[in-house]
């Protein structure tokens, strides 16, 4: 069980601001009389010493507090150009940042959870004593902003006032990351101390990219405590290693959930999109996906986008499931950002009138960002995060050079696109959610969608999710097991949140309950007797994905069941096709839906075997196994290793 509280508190040792006239004293010193004006405003003590701590930690030259206003997010603005965090391009209000050529991504080699002793951690993640994190700070992040401004801002993780919302403070020497946090978070400083009260606590994030040259980077770290809420990054710029509010604090809120709000709350690493069914009914729907794997893409082919990756889940008084997105804005991967498979994106992007920061793309001599996949002409030369780019360029193994990193990003306002659902987005009751999908990188295994049977089965094809390894984390090879696209940021043993997730959707105050599904549009061709690794489809067939499981949601369609769950029927399917104005031929259906049962059952084996290696892993997931494995085999002996889907419906008339 995490203790909160438990341990020395790093921060305020290493700061050693304890009482409230010592902050103040210390503010009076570091801050100018408009800033420390600012503070005044602020009465939760635990906040203004977490500040203090920062400050006496940090000995910035200048303290700046933004509070959200236009005048305080216009000169966050200007101090990032004048720094040269950021230089502007040709387009109005779009600005470009490169981070160090060797931090792309996530630093999942260098970042930790500060434990106590006993305390346990995810197998998947790394951990840190809390003393030797407490020395690693002190030595390398006393007086790091010396020299620099330090940016302090007030920022809540959701609608102000929804129960799952949670106030978060943002303290960094970075420019571009509090421009971030402008564009990705709502501010709550007039409202700080008010939504602290309702939350019962707050998170801290503390950043400097120090002197941010490339020989500092083996020093990066990124620390979270989980005791103290606190995180701690240092000699790093990429947004997901910086901008902390974001995975840090998700990973927080998964620990909140887990172990104080079980049975209330989830945290999860999900979209959150609406889909307009028969009669212009909406629903809303949420997907798990692990980084890279298509989640941007699939939140936006809702016609009510809500947020593409992060969702705070809770069970409203009426029983019905609520979710709210911590974010605002997105800040998303660009690569094979195109205007056949994401419109609204592009109109953002290429459109005047947005306010987009790019980061890692390439630059063209007319101060155009490019990017791969981006569906257009690309220049022959220009310059991107390593520097000067030419077509046919290569590295020091003579590998042919993309003109942009696969991890590239943009970041933009929410109500920058056009099929933002503004007022159910920043609704603080949240979105009705009814349909929750778990996708992951699979070419050869799964169809393309699939609904359980139950809860059980739900919490099972999440805790099932594969996926290849992607761009978004430096050092990761492979495929990797991607437990609900959340296991990056589990900070707990993966038991204790499998049984969190058990106890949720079996919970008997859910009683609207929402249909739960996998999802998989990487099928390729080779893997259903064909030859290449081209999709057996499109991306944007997930349209068709979604629409049926919104039917399904309403009762609407009928389906094929199997030991794994239910698949659509061709009728169903071509019926939407045709709606999205494509052909499907029933040969490409009966490709996608066989089940190739040696797969499937591979895939239990493997997951299995993970599992048992763990202490603690509820029965329930076995049990689920157990019950599919039994099913497939029967198919196995009856019709062997390939299933059609003529036989599935055989099969599963006479089970009936």
């Amino acid at each position: 069980m995490l203790e909160l509280k438990n341990g020395i508190d790093i921060l305020a040792e290493i700061g050693e601001i304890h009482t409230l006239d010592e902050a103040k004293a210390l503010f009076e010193v570091k801050c100018d009389r408009e800033n420390v004006a600012k503070l005044s405003k602020i009465t939760n003590e635990e906040a203004l010493l977490k500040i203090a701590n920062a400050i006496s930690m940090a000995d910035p030259d200048v303290v700046f507090v933004n509070t959200g206003s236009d005048a305080d997010v216009q000169r966050v603005r200007e101090m990032s150009l004048e720094k040269g965090e950021e230089q502007p391009l040709a387009m109005k209000d779009h600005t470009f940042h490169f981070d160090l050529a060797r931090e792309q991504a996530r630093i999942i080699d260098r970042t930790f959870y500060i434990v106590n002793e006993g305390e346990e951690v995810s197998v998947l993640a790394k951990k840190i004593p809390r003393d030797e994190a407490y020395e690693y700070v002190k030595t390398h992040m006393t007086g790091i902003a010396k020299g620099k401004t330090l940016l302090v801002g007030f920022f809540s993780r959701g609608p102000i006032g929804a129960q799952a919302a949670i106030p978060a403070l943002e303290i960094t020497t970075s420019t571009y990351v509090m421009r971030s946090a402008n564009i990705l978070y709502r501010h709550v400083y007039d409202r700080f101390d008010e939504e602290v009260q309702r939350a019962g606590l707050f998170f801290t994030n503390v950043h400097s990219e120090g002197p941010n040259r490339p020989e500092d980077l083996p020093n990066a770290r990124v620390f979270m405590d989980r005791s103290w809420l606190t995180t701690f990054a240092m000699f790093c710029t990429y947004a997901g290693n910086t901008l902390l509010l974001k995975k840090g604090n998700h990973r927080f809120a998964v620990d909140l959930a887990t172990y104080y709000r079980r049975e209330q709350e989830l945290s999860e690493h999900m979209f959150i999109t609406g889909l307009t069914g028969p009669g212009g009914r909406k629903t809303f729907c949420a997907g798990a996906a692990p980084s890279g794997c298509g989640k941007t893409t699939t939140a936006m082919t809702g016609t009510d986008f809500v947020g593409d990756d992060l969702a705070q889940f809770w069970i409203a008084e009426d029983g019905t499931l609520r979710a709210i997105n911590p974010e605002k804005g997105i800040f998303g991967i660009v690569k094979d950002v195109n205007r056949a498979d994401d419109p609204y994106l592009m109109k953002a992007l290429r459109e005047e009138g947005a306010e987009v920061i790019w980061s890692n793309v390439l630059i063209d001599e007319n101060k155009v960002p490019y990017w791969v996949g981006n569906g257009e002409e690309h220049p022959k030369k220009g310059f991107n995060f390593q520097g000067e780019w030419w077509e046919g360029k290569t590295d020091e193994n003579g590998k042919p050079i993309p003109l942009s990193h696969p991890n590239s990003r943009c970041t933009v306002v929410s109500t920058s696109i056009g099929n933002y659902a503004e007022a159910a987005a920043e609704d603080p009751r949240g979105a009705e959610i009814k349909v929750i999908t778990y996708s992951g990188r699979d070419s050869d295994t799964m169809p393309p969608v699939w609904v359980a049977k139950n809860p059980d089965h739900g919490v099972v094809i999440g805790a099932s999710i594969l996926s290849a390894a992607t761009a978004t984390e430096v050092g990761a090879r492979g495929v990797r097991r991607q437990p609900w696209a959340n296991e990056p940021f589990i900070p707990g043993p993966l038991a204790d949140y499998m049984d969190a997730q058990f106890a949720f959707f079996n919970s008997d105050k859910l009683k609207s309950k929402p249909i739960m599904a996998g999802l998989n549009y990487f099928l390729t061709h080779e893997a259903r007797g064909g030859e290449g690794n081209r999709l057996l489809g499109e991306k944007c067939d997930v349209k068709v994905w979604l629409g049926w499981l919104e039917r399904r949601a309403h009762g609407d369609v009928d389906a094929i069941e199997t030991p794994i769950g239910f698949i659509p029927k061709y009728k169903d399917l071509k019926e939407l096709f045709a709606k999205i104005g494509k052909e499907y031929p029933k040969e490409l259906y009966d490709k996608q839906f066989s089940f190739y049962v040696d797969n499937i059952l591979a895939r239990i084996d493997l997951q299995e075997e993970a599992y048992r290696k763990e202490e603690n892993i509820p029965a329930k997931l076995f049990e689920v196994y157990r019950e599919q494995r039994k099913g497939l085999e029967a198919l196995k002996a009856k019709y062997g290793p390939i299933v059609s889907i003529e036989q599935l419906i055989e099969a599963a008339g006479s089970n009936n």
